[in-house]
């Protein structure tokens, strides 16, 4: 038997906030806010982010790869829809990441916004079928922990 050329994976993420599901829910619905917790990283050159936060919406993300990344210099593309946005309470997006023009995956993600005595627990599951020549689950996953931290960060700050 051949062995698939294409990885499946799913994992789940989890992170608590201090703050009501309407504040972290709008650092997913404001654009600017969007970017400084997804997109702005000091070790990467956005080149582009652009968000029409709605359903059938586009969000595109295009940066240089940093000089601390294995492919320095190198653009990355990911470019998603959404699918369903229900205030306050999710958000499911369906997309696709390529490197160098390359496509490496396709991927859906969820994230859960459910109200709790303190604030928000923010359940993130992302569902990713990792092409040829991708960075496979257990860098995205890395990749996507590092993400919730800046949206925690950024939030804990009052920045969203």
């Amino acid at each position: 038997m051949a062995e698939p050329k294409v990885v499946h994976s799913t994992f789940v993420l989890e992170r608590n906030f201090e703050q009501p599901a309407k504040v972290v829910f709008e650092a997913f619905s404001d654009p600017e806010k969007a970017r400084r917790w997804y997109a702005a990283d000091r070790s990467n050159e956005v080149e582009e982010f652009a968000q029409d936060f709605r359903e059938g919406g586009l969000q595109r993300i295009v940066y240089n790869m940093g000089p601390q990344t294995p492919f320095p210099g190198v653009p990355l593309e990911n470019e998603g829809r959404f699918q369903e946005i229900v205030p306050n309470e999710r958000v499911v997006i369906a997309s696709t990441m390529k490197i160098g023009g390359h496509r490496i995956s396709v991927t859906q993600a969820t994230f859960e916004l459910l109200p709790t005595s303190e604030g928000t627990e923010l359940i993130f599951t992302h569902q990713g079928a990792f092409l040829p020549g991708s960075d496979g689950p257990a860098m995205r996953e890395g990749g996507w922990n590092v993400l919730l931290d800046r949206l925690k960060a950024v939030i804990a700050a009052g920045e969203a």
